[in-house]
């Protein structure tokens, strides 16, 4: 299987945990999701009001220089450990 159909599945499965992740744990999720999909981060930090938003523009800042072939290849992994821990649907 390549890596980008392991990381089209690891997306899918993600939807199929049978509790919700911590919000550390969906942070993490998102921002090598977006890092694997779009590259780094290309928009502007959201407003002082915005505390979800500013939360994840953080994390996926952070992501910041990572390709995207390695973001895929932790984002499995880190679906992987998540499954693993909390388990499927």
């Amino acid at each position: 299987m390549s890596l980008d159909e392991r990381f089209n599945k690891a997306a899918e499965e993600v939807k199929e945990l049978s509790s919700q992740p911590s919000d550390n744990d969906m942070l993490e999720l998102y921002s090598l999701f977006k890092q694997a999909t779009v590259g780094d981060c290309n928009t502007s930090r959201p407003g002082m009001l915005d505390f979800k938003g500013k939360a994840k523009w953080d994390a996926w800042d952070r992501k910041k220089g990572l390709s995207q072939d390695s973001a895929k290849e932790q984002y499995i992994q880190k679906v992987e450990e998540l499954i693993a821990m909390i388990g499927k649907k």
